[in-house]
């Protein structure tokens, strides 16, 4: 399964195709991506493409990576998720060129309790993306946190 990635500019800027297995990001010329905004940065972060998933990790950058608003060190990239790189920020969409089409609404996309569980790893069958092409795992805790705890105490 071949299914194009994409990080599309909110600022209506042209996508972004993630093409690589490993994408690193930054302001460096020898980065996979280059983002020359002054809030990048060298090294920001990494994409990793695998089976259909977009997996970002944060390398220690000063401003920070971001998906939905949370600051993350690492995560899933899911469609419509909204990534933001420093103060750069993408909606990521997988498919063709139809997946980057503005939504009309920006609403959240409900779930039924069966497919919230398989997303959350209580259950060992694979689920399909909204899309129903796109297999995931069942997601399994990491034993370091994946958000930072400063922005949990703000809540």
């Amino acid at each position: 399964m071949n299914t194009r990635a994409l990080l599309v500019p909110t600022d209506g800027g042209p996508p972004i195709e993630i093409v690589r297995e490993l994408t690193v990001v930054g302001r460096r010329e020898e980065c996979d991506l280059r983002l020359d905004h002054k809030s990048i940065s060298k090294m920001h972060c990494v994409i990793v493409r695998t089976d259909g998933l977009l997996l970002i990790r944060d390398l220690g950058s000063t401003n920070g990576t971001r998906v939905n608003g949370q600051r993350i060190r690492r995560a899933a990239l899911l469609p419509n998720d909204k990534l933001t790189i420093a103060n750069v920020h993408f909606k990521v969409a997988f498919g063709g060129l139809e997946a980057v089409a503005p939504a009309h609404d920006e609403k959240t996309q409900a779930i039924d309790a069966k497919e919230a569980a398989r997303l959350k790893g209580n259950a060992p069958n694979e689920v399909a993306d909204s899309a129903g092409d796109v297999p995931l795992q069942g997601i399994q805790a990491n034993q370091l946190p994946d958000v930072y705890p400063e922005d949990e105490k703000k809540k």
